[in-house]
C-alpha cells in the first residue's frame, strides 16, 4: 500500500497563494509509483479554490468550507487540522514556510509525536532515502536532514524555492479516487480567541515573500517619501517593495515591509537593496536571492560583498534613470 502525502492548500484572499503549488511540486518529487496525493482547504467560499486544486490531477481534496473558517484563526485551524490528521492519517504533510505553516506545523508535530523539518529549499532523492536541504546560520551555509524515524513527515517548504506545479504528471495523477472531495466537520469555535477582523499591511497586491522582484530601501531612503521612487520601480517591474529594519526603525515604512532576521525571509529571482548598509541581520533574510542589485552611495557598504550588481550612487538619481530605462525596454 503506497503512502499518503497532503499539502496544506494556503489562501491568500480568495485565491491559492503560489506555495500552494510549490508544495505539490515537492509532493510530487517525493510520491513513488503507489502513493496518493492530496490537499487539505479551509476557509469559506472555497469553490473556484476547489476547482483549481482539482484541476493539478490531485488523488483526492480535503474541505472545510464553513464561514467560522473564513479568516485564519490558530486554534480553530489547528483543531481542523489535528481531526483530519487523526482520521485520514497521511504520511507526510507539506506547509508552507508562511506565518501560518510555521504555526500549524510544530503544533501537528507534536500531537502526532513526529519529527519535522522547516525551511526546506529542496530535495535530493533517491531510490532509499530523501534528504531535506535548508539554510543555516541566517543563510551563510547549509544542511542536509532526513527522517530517522517512522512516519509522519512534516515538513515546511521555503516560497519561491519549488517550482509551482500547475498539474501532476500522468503517472502520478491517473488514478481510479482522482479528484474525489471529502467534506470535514465543523469544530466548535475556539474559546481562547476570536478573529473580529484582519487588517492587511503589504507593499501592494503582490505577497513580498512570494514576489519574484523586491526593491527594498534602507536608511538611505531618509523619509516616508523617498520610498516613492522605489514604489515606481516595483510597480513596473510588477514587483514587490520591502525594507530594512532600520527603516522601519525609522518610521519610513510600516514593520509589515521588514525583511531581515527578524522580519521576512524572501528568495526572489531579482532584489534590489537601494540604500542598504547590509548588516548580517538583513542578508539573512535576503541573501539567498537568484540576482542581487546593490545601490549606495558608500563602496565600502558590507552589501556590495554579496551583490551580482553593484552601482556607487545616490538611489534617488540611480533608481529614476534605472526606471526610465527600464520603462524604454519593456515598453
Amino acid at each position: 500500500m503506497g503512502r499518503h502525502i497532503t499539502i496544506f492548500a494556503e489562501s491568500r484572499g480568495s485565491e491559492l497563494r503560489q506555495v500552494t503549488y510549490e508544495a505539490l511540486q515537492a509532493a510530487e518529487q517525493l510520491a513513488r509509483p503507489g502513493d496518493k496525493i492530496s490537499a487539505l482547504l479551509i476557509g469559506h467560499g472555497l469553490r473556484a479554490r476547489q476547482e483549481a486544486l482539482l484541476a493539478t490531477g490531485i488523488h483526492e481534496l480535503y474541505v472545510l468550507d464553513h464561514v467560522t473558517a473564513d479568516a485564519y484563526e490558530p486554534d480553530y485551524t489547528f483543531q481542523v487540522l489535528k481531526d483530519f490528521y487523526d482520521q485520514y492519517k497521511p504520511d507526510i504533510l507539506l506547509f508552507g514556510h508562511t506565518a501560518i505553516g510555521r504555526d500549524l506545523a510544530p503544533m501537528l508535530a507534536a500531537h502526532a509525536d513526529s519529527g519535522q523539518i522547516s525551511d526546506v529549499t529542496s530535495l535530493i532523492t533517491s531510490d532509499d532515502s530523501v534528504l531535506f536541504k535548508r539554510p543555516i546560520y541566517a543563510g551563510k551555509a547549509f544542511e542536509t536532514r532526513a527522517f530517522s524515524g517512522a512516519l509522519p513527515w512534516i515538513v515546511t517548504i521555503r516560497p519561491n524555492n519549488f517550482k509551482p506545479l500547475a498539474s501532476l504528471s500522468p503517472c502520478m495523477s491517473g488514478t481510479e479516487v482522482n479528484g474525489y472531495i471529502r467534506s470535514l466537520p465543523t469544530p466548535a469555535s475556539s474559546l481562547r480567541s476570536i478573529v473580529k477582523n484582519v487588517v492587511q499591511r503589504m507593499s501592494g497586491s503582490i505577497d513580498l515573500s512570494e514576489a519574484k522582484i523586491v526593491v527594498s530601501g534602507g536608511r538611505g531612503v531618509e523619509s516616508k517619501e523617498g520610498f516613492k521612487p522605489l514604489e515606481e520601480l516595483a510597480q513596473l517591474l510588477h514587483g514587490a517593495v520591502g525594507a530594512s529594519r532600520g527603516a522601519c526603525d525609522s518610521g519610513y515604512c510600516d514593520y509589515a515591509l521588514q525583511i531581515g532576521q527578524t522580519g521576512k525571509v524572501v528568495t526572489p529571482e531579482v532584489y534590489f537593496a537601494c540604500g542598504i548598509s547590509g548588516a548580517i541581520q538583513h542578508l539573512a533574510g535576503m541573501s539567498q536571492s537568484r540576482t542581487i542589485v546593490a545601490i549606495n552611495t558608500d563602496p565600502e557598504a558590507p552589501i556590495f560583498q554579496i551583490a551580482d550588481y553593484g552601482i556607487v550612487g545616490d538611489l534617488f538619481e540611480v533608481v529614476p534613470l534605472l526606471t526610465a530605462e527600464l520603462r524604454k525596454v519593456l515598453n
